[in-house]
């Protein structure tokens, strides 16, 4: 097998792709010969020693991907050899074959094509669990998604209108924006033309008629959190979902009295340890909105698995819509 391997945790110069002896799967484990997998914000953070896990040296980053199971380790009864599976285990995907935990593993309906797949999983869990869990969001409520053209952020602009929401899109470009409409949002903002305060403020109170969003749906942190949350409606639902801009903020805690409004922390890779039986269920919800042609990842552009380097390069460079996926040849 061939990986790219992370034996620095320096950044993604450090990166090689070398030559690995091809393993055999475990108890509890399978072997998938990976067909595609996709790039997300956390793949960077790790191979930088900045991501909250930090594996054992050396290992092969990529988070999550897609492929067919080429050997079952002993007590894996649910998943069998030449089956199509998709998985999010943190690590392994950037690679030809990797070893997975089969209770990690997603198997895919006929008609599920491996890039979507390999796209699938991270977006799409972690928008339910924040939507329609964390935040109890009902039909006619108005979401506000910030970072909308990401991969998160396009997977909750489409879990929200599939739950009867009006959606409201802000991102960074008319471009973006553009995609987003099509995504089906109701109405959009592009932030790079206003001061993150006033700006920001000015424009939701216009597109919601001074109410302010239901729910304020934040993957990116930063400078617009503060105005975001100051703008919710009353009984309003903050997720903090993560922070893709890079610093943390603070938000005055007085804020939430005012507004009888709730700061919601998503953490769907906990969720999913912790209640696995509501985890497994809500993936099924996810693969059946798949088959219904609800949702779907929006895939910006597809790379050989050799290109990864150029890959993070793309990221870095915050131009992404959707989702990068590597495939292998």
């Amino acid at each position: 097998m061939q990986a790219w391997l992370c034996e620095n945790p320096v950044g993604v110069d450090a990166l090689t792709w070398q030559t690995l002896p091809t393993p055999q799967p475990n108890a509890g484990e399978v072997l998938i010969e990976i067909q595609a997998a996709s790039l997300n914000f956390p793949d960077l953070l790790i191979v930088q020693n900045k991501y909250q896990m930090k594996p054992a040296l050396p290992f092969v980053p990529g988070s999550e991907y897609a492929g067919v199971i080429q050997a079952v380790g002993e007590g894996v009864t649910h998943l069998r050899v030449g089956q199509s599976v998709a998985c999010l285990s943190g690590t392994g995907g950037f690679a030809t074959h990797t070893l997975a935990p089969a209770a990690l593993c997603m198997p895919l309906p006929a008609g599920f094509p491996p890039v979507d797949a390999a796209a699938f999983i991270m977006i799409y869990a972690t928008s339910w669990h924040a939507l329609m869990d964390r935040a109890s969001l009902k039909a006619g409520e108005t979401v506000l998604v910030l970072g909308a053209a990401g991969g998160v952020g396009t997977a909750a602009i489409q879990i929200a209108k599939a739950a009867g929401a009006r959606v409201i899109a802000a991102a960074s470009s008319d471009e973006k924006c553009e995609l987003c409409r099509q995504l089906g949002a109701d109405a959009t903002i592009n932030y790079s033309v206003h001061t993150p305060r006033a700006g920001l403020r000015d424009a939701i109170k216009e597109l919601t008629d001074g109410k302010g969003p239901d729910v304020v749906y934040d993957p990116v942190g930063g400078d617009f959190a503060e105005p975001a949350f100051r703008s919710i409606a009353w009984r309003g639902r903050y997720l903090v979902v993560g922070f893709a801009s890079g610093p943390i903020p603070s938000l005055p805690l007085n804020l939430t009295l005012l507004k009888g409004a709730s700061i919601v922390g998503v953490f769907w890779g906990d969720f999913a340890r912790r209640e696995p039986r509501a985890n497994a269920q809500m993936m099924q919800t996810l693969a059946d909105m798949y088959g219904k042609g609800l949702i779907k990842p929006v895939i910006d552009q597809t790379l050989p698995m050799s290109a990864l380097h150029q890959a993070y390069a793309i990221m870095g460079s915050r131009s992404v819509k959707g989702k990068l996926v590597m495939v292998n040849p």
